[in-house]
């Protein structure tokens, strides 16, 4: 489509914007940060569609000093003729009704993303104030909004040099919890949509006074550069592989590359949408991979007839790989909406990758061989790993219950109101014992530090005594077996000191959870216990400090008055006490772990519990002075 065809009949109408102010969660996720960022989100999408319909290649985003927020691209500019059935400009159409835009199958886009698709009139809903320009015929056109009202009509304020749209925001107080915008949030998405989109330049500047900055995102190499980012912590076994063609309308780019670690990592996206719930893409890459690799073993006889074939965990096994498709009409399905069901993308995804790991294999005979090492090392590890739970379970069979024996159960079966604490140490274990509700909360007292599962492969995993007796406990089973169904407590508290030895023992347990029991962290399953740091009586009253700010809050001027107890282990505090600041529903503090940017956790696990001890150097320089709690 040449720019001159883009008007007013591709804007299509499907009205209703008043339950937008009424019910903002439905269309943005929530009030809070996370809806906040979205508004950013509606607008970035905009510009980045027309990047991806060819006619935009920077986009910057703006952070002013008043709190709101501008992004401009140099695409077409929205169309500002009349609109045939709504009788005024375009612009308006768009910017004041829900679902009004060039994306709804009139031929606005071949292709566009956004993943709640409600557009940038959500955004003018939300807003105190919302200013639009358009550039396009070498004039400047603007509106005016309030809370999605048109204060001022599409007026011509001047002369414009080339074309584009500049949407400036500011968020609601009546409608968000918090209007701060935070950099980092927004640099991780757009760092992603850059890396996704190698033809457009991104641009975040900061303008408020106390974090003056500006970082332009832009990678030549696409998302051969994002795989190279992800693994520049580890160690790569070969030069990344990739492959980019469209076929049947569905333009398909996919790379990849195996490292040393035991864990896969694999980022699927479809227009731009992240899908973490993967889909016919993901599920073409994979079967292609599995493929790919038996079919290579096979014909060099790495692999006998007899012998049962490489499975797909196997092959996957230290893999990192991006795949993103681009296509008109995605049928998106799942929980939230993040799974691609359109069939055809499957089989386009299988051969592509199939076709391009044949060749390299081909090509490259002794990197296919390191490869091919590593996989069948992974099936090794697999099936040691399988007699070791066999005969774990035999042996909890003969043992009878089969719940280990140091777990002291509650009497509930129900699992939503069942709670397993994993402390720290028999001491505290006892004393966890006996402050518990013996009714709903169970206790499991860990020896010591589990292994670090960052650097074992499953069988060395499930040789640790710890970790078998956690597995045993909680009742999923694991890896491939593993069943969220059989849980057998809703929520798994880890209970810990609060002193650097307890800090390890939690970083190691949540590393656990996020490698090998995923969906654990990511449902909502997981959380830290947080008792107190200080006791302090005065008279017969007593009060419990859980920070330095609480403890100067509750003594004042007056801490001579007062008998102060520090807390450095749970075992210092008797039963009564850890039951009524730490146990306790209703008195307790939780802090649930949830995984809101999965690059980002897995960067983190990456650098604090990788082999590479550079990373976790460089976190402790840039982080040592913001540390609280240090043991010197």
């Amino acid at each position: 489509m040449r720019p001159n065809e883009y008007g007013s009949e591709q804007i299509e109408v499907l009205k209703g914007l008043e339950a937008v102010r009424k019910r903002p969660g439905m269309y943005i996720g929530n009030t809070a940060e996370r809806g906040l960022h979205q508004l950013v989100y509606e607008a970035v999408d905009n510009a980045v569609d027309e990047a991806l319909a060819g006619f935009a290649k920077n986009i910057t985003v703006t952070l002013h000093k008043d709190g709101s927020c501008s992004v401009e691209d140099d695409g077409r500019g929205i169309p500002i003729d009349i609109h045939a059935d709504e009788k005024m400009p375009a612009v308006e159409v768009v910017m004041t009704m829900l679902h009004a835009g060039g994306k709804f199958g009139k031929g606005g886009y071949k292709v566009a993303g956004g993943l709640h698709g409600v557009g940038i009139s959500v955004v003018n809903a939300l807003s105190e104030e919302m200013t639009t320009r358009v550039k396009r015929d070498g004039k400047t056109w603007e509106m005016r909004f309030k809370r999605g009202i048109t204060t001022q009509k599409l007026k011509k304020i001047g002369p414009a040099e080339g074309t584009g749209t500049y949407q400036w925001f500011k968020p609601d107080r009546e409608m968000f919890e918090v209007t701060e915008f935070h950099w980092d949030v927004l640099a991780k998405r757009l760092r992603e949509l850059a890396f996704l989109n190698r033809e457009v330049a991104i641009t975040l500047r900061d303008e408020r006074p106390e974090t003056p900055r500006e970082r332009t995102f832009k990678f030549d190499g696409g998302i051969v550069s994002f795989v190279q980012w992800l693994n520049e912590k580890k160690d790569p076994l070969h030069p990344i592989i990739s492959t980019h063609h469209e076929r049947d309308g569905v333009d398909v780019e996919v790379a990849m590359q195996w490292t040393d670690t035991y864990t896969e990592l694999i980022y699927s996206y479809a227009n731009n949408i992240n899908t973490i719930e993967g889909g016919m893409h993901l599920t073409g890459f994979r079967t292609a991979i599995s493929n790919a690799v038996n079919s290579y073993a096979k014909k060099r006889g790495a692999l006998k007839e007899s012998d049962s074939s490489l499975s797909t965990d196997d092959v996957m096994e230290g893999l990192t790989a991006v795949v993103s498709v681009k296509l008109q009409d995605p049928q998106f399905e799942g929980q939230t909406k993040t799974k691609l069901g359109n069939a055809k993308v499957r089989n386009i995804v299988y051969a592509l990758v199939n076709e391009r790991l044949d060749f390299f294999f081909e090509e490259n005979p002794k990197l296919a061989r390191i490869i091919l090492d590593k996989c069948m090392q992974a099936q090794r590890a697999r099936e040691a790993a399988k007699k070791a739970r066999d005969l774990s379970r035999r042996k909890n069979a003969l043992e009878g219950s089969g719940l280990p024996g140091k777990l002291v159960d509650c009497k509930n079966t129900n699992p939503a109101e069942s709670e397993l604490f994993l402390v720290e140490g028999d001491s505290a274990g006892g004393t966890a014992k006996g402050g518990r509700d013996p009714n709903s909360q169970a206790i499991l007292p860990l020896r010591g530090k589990i292994l670090n599962v960052e650097k074992a492969r499953l069988d060395k995993v499930l040789s640790n005594e710890e970790i078998r007796t956690m597995i045993t406990a909680l009742g999923t089973g694991f890896g491939d077996e593993f069943d969220l169904g059989k849980l057998r407590y809703h929520k798994i508290i880890i209970m810990t000191d609060a002193d650097v030895d307890g800090s390890h023992i939690r970083t190691l347990l949540l590393t656990f959870f996020y490698r090998q029991m995923k969906r654990l962290v990511e449902d909502g399953y997981v959380y830290i216990a947080q008792p107190p740091l200080f006791g302090l009586r005065k008279g017969k009253k007593q009060w419990y400090a859980y920070s330095d700010a609480d403890l100067k809050s509750i003594v004042g001027e007056d801490a001579k008055d007062f008998v102060i107890q520090q807390y450095k282990g749970l075992g210092e505090m008797d039963a009564e006490q850890l039951a009524v600041t730490t146990m306790e529903v209703g008195n307790r503090r939780l802090k649930q772990i949830t995984v809101e940017d999965a690059v980002e956790a897995e960067q983190i696990f990456t650098d604090l519990m990788g082999d590479k001890v550079e990373p976790r150097k460089l976190y402790i320089f840039e982080f040592a002075k913001s540390a609280k709690n240090l043991d010197l």
